[in-house]
């Protein structure tokens, strides 16, 4: 990306390119405030991973992927694990059963999301490493997957030594998402990497091209509705765009070629519309709360006005809400 750009996030250093135990253990950071973190962004990121697991490996780890038997693959139960020295409570994000091809028996693929950064957390791969292997007594493939926006080198190992022995070399694989350029996975036939665009390199004013770039990646793809939506609302839960945006999308999209154009812009259209429905039916919920006709008269004004200053015209806004032409008119009037 270039520097004189705005970014997404501050750009973090840490220079240290594992974590380390030396003969002197050093004090273990305070708990890491995620008070502010109000997406539960595990749980996004467990429905899109568990929903295409396949693809997933594929995309980032290919070497991977050729050695696991993706026919047998089974989604575990969370695991509730407790760091009593802490005093935390985690839960693991995704348990997948499986087996390597050509190989008798079973491993465990075990991948964790990281929404905030944690001194600590390579410590915490281990304990959950620990504890799987405890349980199940298996090989355990562990693979963190970073999605804040600020620039950190992660460390992906944790090593305790002494001067005249190293006793662990604990090793995962990474995804640090936004250090990605979301340019070089357009062209992936790939569910995933469609979802995550919105999390990985771009800058500020590349918002709507990344969109664009969604759009198409999502009309390729040919998902059945239940999938399709699920990619659009893990997209949008970290990408939105503001009204202005919108409106240049939605021109950059006419530019295209025609075809094209108009699958993308049936998409669009599509999920504006379910959009506008949810919102006219808040209107009349709240209106009925109320007691009042003007809370639901109110509810759908305020639709149509959005409808309006995102550029629709008259004769789309009454095909998308059912509302009266003479209405929208004095609206736009």
């Amino acid at each position: 990306m270039a520097h004189a750009k705005k970014t997404r996030g501050e750009t973090r250093r840490n220079s240290a390119a594992k974590s380390e135990y030396s003969t002197v253990n050093p004090t273990i950071a305070g708990r890491e405030n995620v008070a502010k973190q109000r997406i539960d962004h595990d749980r996004l990121f467990k429905e899109l991973l568990s929903t295409f697991f396949e693809e997933f490996l594929l995309l980032f780890f290919p070497d991977v992927y050729e050695y696991i038997d993706v026919h047998h693959l089974s989604f575990l139960s969370e695991e509730l694990f407790t760091d009593v020295t802490a005093g935390e409570k985690h839960r693991v994000d995704l348990l997948v059963e499986t087996k390597v091809k050509g190989e008798d028996g079973l491993v465990i693929v075990h991948v964790e999301h990281q929404s905030y950064t944690q001194r600590t957390f390579p410590e915490r791969m281990f304990l959950y490493f620990s504890r799987l292997f405890q349980k199940y007594r298996r090989r355990i493939l562990p693979i963190a997957i970073f999605s804040y926006d600020e620039q950190y080198d992660e460390p992906s190992s944790l090593v305790m030594q002494f001067p005249f022995l190293t006793v662990l070399d604990f090793r995962f694989l990474t995804v640090e998402l936004c250090k990605l350029p979301w340019r070089a996975y357009i062209r992936h036939a790939n569910p995933v990497a469609a979802a995550l665009l919105s999390k990985m390199g771009y800058n500020e004013d590349e918002k709507v091209d990344v969109k664009k770039e969604f759009l198409r990646m999502l009309v390729r793809l040919e998902l059945d509705e239940a999938k399709q939506r699920l990619l659009f609302g893990f997209f949008e839960t970290y990408l939105r765009l503001s009204e202005e945006e919108e409106i240049q999308l939605r021109h950059e999209v006419s530019q295209m070629e025609t075809k094209e154009a108009k699958r993308v812009m049936e998409l669009i259209v599509s999920y504006e519309q379910r959009g506008m429905e949810k919102g006219i039916q808040q209107g009349i919920e709240q209106g009925m709360k109320q007691g009042r006709q003007q809370g639901i008269e109110e509810g759908k004004l305020d639709v149509v006005k959005r409808m309006l200053a995102k550029g629709y015209d008259v004769d789309t806004i009454h095909e998308l809400t059912g509302l009266p032409v003479e209405m929208i008119e004095k609206v736009r009037q």
